[in-house]
């Protein structure tokens, strides 16, 4: 029991107990400074999070929804060979999460808002809530079976359901073999 006896005289020892007093003291002010520091890994994933989900731009977006629709009308029966061309008339738009504050006095109501930060120091940045896809307002379908007015009725609907445009939106014609 050597701990023991070592841990007894250290409690005798004024100095001793001093200095496990002040290391204890420093380990709490470094925890403490620890938390006001930037977490570099942390705000690095929620960065990745978001870039790996949404496209570089709407292009890339518009020809993986036209290789996505094209796969799916192919699948309609008397579609044959199909090609998928949409126009899209707005770029994917960024959405960043806002807090609101609002006092009341007696006559007088304040809202204050401000978009919520993360990050650390110079490397802050507004969080990001959601990120809309850009929106598709017209779709060209050309298709070797639209000879038949059911094959192209069904075109018609396919599209407009899958892409929520009206059929308006939507010119559906033969495509040359």
């Amino acid at each position: 029991m050597k701990i023991a006896e070592k841990f007894r005289n250290m409690k005798s020892d004024k100095k001793a107990v001093t200095a496990v007093m002040l290391l204890g003291t420093g380990g709490l002010l470094l925890i403490m400074i620890s938390s006001f520091l930037p977490d570099k890994e942390k705000s690095d994933e929620s960065v990745k999070s978001v870039s790996s989900t949404d496209f570089s731009d709407s292009a890339d977006y518009c020809h993986e929804t036209e290789r996505r629709l094209e796969s799916f009308l192919k699948t309609i029966e008397g579609a044959g060979d199909v090609k998928v061309y949409l126009t899209v008339g707005t770029d994917q738009r960024y959405v960043y999460a806002r807090e609101e504050k609002i006092s009341r006095s007696e006559n007088k109501t304040e809202e204050e808002e401000k978009y919520v930060m993360i990050g650390g120091g110079n490397g802050k940045n507004a969080l990001v809530e959601t990120v809309e896809v850009p929106e598709i307002t017209g779709a060209v379908v050309a298709c070797t079976g639209c000879d038949s007015p059911v094959v192209t009725e069904r075109i018609y609907r396919a599209v407009s359901a899958a892409l929520g445009i009206s059929s308006g939106k939507i010119f559906v014609t033969k495509l040359e073999r």
